[in-house]
């Protein structure tokens, strides 16, 4: 491999000839060989949009020449591109500020700017960098990123899901199956009020998740070190995040407060609890969703679901829910993501939290899952689901629970007598009912309608 010499404060080292990164990337990328986890692209490009807003701010504000803007602006859209992807080497694992990460796109910029320019037009401190700080810069990343792949990958995936789930619940109106609470047998219920009760799940966790962008659209930079602003121009603040805004067409916003911005991280700790709480919500579909089509003989076997492979190496003709599995192995990764998010947001310390990179490693993971697995779990599950009509009537025929129609008639104590009886002889409650004498035939056929029994009455 064939090396060039860079130089940063601490002094010269050798770069890889065929990389755009410089001495600060290099000495990072030798000093943190820990794991396989990288800083994503996703906040590499957040960074490209913040650079470029910078840029345009500084210009705006009298500080940046136009030609330094123009060549920042074309290096950052090659980023955003995705042309420049393999000159980004960093471990989340490095300094808790994503000092190196930002300097890793300064000097990215700069030396591709500078070879575009064909000259030393660009310098990553004083150009790149101007009127900004690691300190300010990786958390407006972080936010910006945040905001963006929940918007763009998150909330279409939940979208399409309740759209399916909306359809599942037309083509199954009318149909009367057995409720369960507690894992037994309770009142009657409509298969399309079960899955109604699914959709408004994933439409509650989408007003949550939405409802906590507005946290992330508060911006950290123009705060610079500790959230005074030095050296950065009054009124910076304001233009870079105006800047954001038109680039990605999200209204971003300055904090008011930079102080609180460095140094708390409790918006995308509010932001990734949502996020939770739609991976709960994805836990107990999917284990509803196995759970009814458990079987195929000796289970509930209420509905049917896609058989997408084999389920076993030994025994012939076995299929397994397995987008349910990997819905439910999601969902406890986005938990333990939750919990690393929220120690990792305990811990600022003065003016400046110092476990960012972890943050937002976990945070955009959370998103990449959860988004992956809706959109699998909606093609190669639910849109498949079918009623088991037959089985869905014989379990609710079966069901002892259907006595809570004679309650009112009868009474508490004789409807428990009545469903014990049934049970102890397994006898129908019809048989039951008329061999305590508590009901004739006729009057029982009068009031027990288990199809009735889906709504007020």
């Amino acid at each position: 491999m064939k090396y060039r010499l860079e130089h940063d404060s601490m002094g010269e080292i050798q770069v890889p000839a065929d990389r755009y990164w410089g001495a600060q990337t290099q000495r990072s990328f030798r000093n943190f060989e820990i794991g396989m986890e990288k800083i994503s692209m996703e906040v590499i490009r957040a960074f490209a949009v913040l650079k470029k807003s910078a840029a345009l701010a500084n210009q705006r504000l009298g500080k940046l020449d136009e030609r330094r803007l123009a060549i920042i602006s074309q290096v950052c859209d090659e980023i955003l591109s995705g042309k420049l992807d393999g000159h980004f080497p960093l471990a989340v694992w490095q300094t808790g500020s994503g000092t190196q990460s930002n300097m890793n796109v300064n000097e990215v910029i700069a030396n591709r700017g500078n070879e575009l320019a064909g000259e030393k037009l660009l310098h990553p401190n004083d150009h790149v960098n101007m009127s900004q700080s690691s300190n300010d810069t990786f958390p407006t990343a972080m936010h910006i990123a945040a905001v963006g792949e929940v918007k763009e990958q998150l909330l279409p995936a939940m979208d399409r899901m309740i759209q399916t789930l909306l359809r599942l619940e037309s083509e199954n109106e009318g149909i009367v199956k057995s409720g369960r609470t507690h894992l037994q047998d309770a009142t009657p219920i409509g298969f399309s009020q079960e899955i109604s009760g699914w959709r408004g799940m994933l439409e509650k966790a989408r007003g949550m998740i939405v409802a906590s962008l507005e946290g992330l659209k508060e911006l950290a930079l123009g705060g610079t070190a500790v959230g005074t602003g030095l050296n950065a121009p009054v009124g910076f603040d304001r233009a870079a995040a105006q800047a954001v805004s038109e680039l990605t067409g999200m209204d971003f916003k300055t904090a008011d407060n930079k102080f609180y911005a460095l140094t708390s991280k409790d918006a995308i700790c509010f932001a990734h609890g949502a996020l939770k709480a739609l991976a709960a919500d994805m836990m107990k579909i999917a284990n509803d969703v196995r759970w009814l089509s458990s079987g195929p003989r000796c289970g509930l076997g209420e509905i049917r679901i896609p058989e997408n492979e084999p389920g076993s190496s030994i025994m012939p003709g076995k299929v397994n829910p397995t987008q349910c599995e990997s819905v439910t192995m999601v969902a406890v990764q986005v938990m333990g993501n939750d919990s690393t998010i929220g120690f990792a947001a305990s811990q600022g310390n003065f003016q400046l939290n110092v476990f960012m990179p972890v943050i937002i490693h976990n945070f955009l993971q959370s998103v990449r899952l959860l988004s992956d697995s809706l959109v699998s779990f909606e093609k190669n599950c639910v849109s498949g689901i079918q009623a088991n009509r037959e089985k869905m009537r014989e379990n609710l025929n079966r069901s002892l629970m259907l006595v809570t129609a004679l309650a009112p008639v009868i009474g508490y104590e004789n409807a428990a007598k009545t469903a014990k009886k049934a049970y102890r002889e397994d006898i129908s409650l019809r048989e039951a009912c008329l061999g305590l004498r508590l009901l004739t035939g006729e009057e029982f056929d009068r009031v027990f309608h288990p199809e009735e029994m889906i709504g007020p009455r």
